[in-house]
């Protein structure tokens, strides 16, 4: 988050020695100071890593799409077609997620997507419980969802 921060302020002193305060010449800066903080990063405890993060974040936004399009797809051909194909029920799904912050958001994020629900966590922390609209295959629908919480993790750990 402190190299997120110090690239905004870079970007920021950009615009403001520039003199033009466009959204294109923000984005310029804002890629010159993330370029500048890739190279500062190993001098600097302090920001080290958050060149990693951006491309992370954007392979896991662009997965997440792609993800939330097929459930929207999945969902929407079921309601339309006159024989349902859902067959709802509710899992434990075993959590990798450590911290109150990621159980929280990949709960969120999994909440996020058509067809599935979190319900609720264990009092260990370690089990999701998760309803979901297409139960047919448990063993397809964990490793969909535990993909989902291994992306996620990248981008947060």
């Amino acid at each position: 988050m402190i190299g997120f921060f110090w690239n905004i302020l870079l970007a920021l002193a950009w615009v403001a020695l520039t003199g033009n305060f466009g959204g294109l010449n923000f984005t310029f800066g804002f890629a010159l100071g993330y370029a500048v903080l890739a190279i500062a990063q190993t001098q600097l405890p302090a920001i080290r890593g958050y060149a990693q993060r951006i491309p992370r974040v954007l392979r896991f936004v662009g997965f997440f799409i792609l993800e939330l399009v097929k459930a929207n797809l999945k969902v929407a051909f079921d309601i339309l077609t006159p024989p349902w194909h859902m067959q709802p029920g509710v899992i434990a799904y075993p959590l990798s997620a450590k911290t109150e912050f990621e159980i929280t958001m990949v709960a969120n994020f999994i909440s996020l997507t058509p067809g599935t629900l979190s319900l609720d966590v264990s009092n260990d922390n370690r089990v999701l419980f998760i309803h979901a609209m297409f139960l047919q295959d448990e063993k397809k629908l964990l490793a969909e969802l535990n993909e989902v919480e291994r992306r996620l993790l990248e981008v947060l750990r």
